[in-house]
């Protein structure tokens, strides 16, 4: 059974594991794969504890996922690998969505077309394409999708 619930300690393991695979895969559908750094180094240069909203995909007591957000931006969102494509990330989003329901914002790698469209279906319209550096890791530049919805 799929639960969500606000993110504890005790998931850091889980959570890193997590990040590390599902990212891998995300850098690799931007051609980004050189780009790629730990959960342990991206947290702390992200600040993925500083978001309000920080939360876990658990089935049985597994944790799957996780998302974080801001009152109006849905920043990161992480699915385990073997879990992609079963409605987790959608399931996640729409959970956060739920919690913070003035959420307008996400973006997503250029190149990243899964979850260029899991937004798309959650109501989310594509604006245009941006460039800039990569958060966490500024010295290498991206392309990202830049999606919104309205509220």
């Amino acid at each position: 059974m799929l639960m969500f619930r606000n993110y504890q300690d005790t998931d850091w393991p889980f959570i890193c594991r997590i990040h590390d695979k599902a990212r891998m895969q995300e850098l690799k559908l931007a051609g980004l794969e050189d780009a790629f750094l730990p959960l342990t180094i991206a947290a702390k240069r992200e600040n993925l504890f500083d978001y309000p909203g920080l939360f876990v995909a658990q089935e049985n007591d597994t944790v799957i996922g996780f998302a974080a957000c801001t009152e109006d931006e849905l920043a990161w969102l992480y699915v385990a690998p073997e879990k992609m494509r079963c409605g987790v990330g959608r399931s996640l989003s729409e959970y956060a969505l739920k919690r913070y329901p003035k959420i307008r914002y996400v973006e997503a790698l250029k190149g990243n077309l899964p979850a260029l469209k899991l937004y798309e279906n959650l109501g989310f319209k594509l604006r245009g394409i941006e460039e800039g550096k990569m958060p966490g890791n500024e010295s290498f530049a991206v392309q990202v999708y830049s999606l919104e919805r309205t509220v």
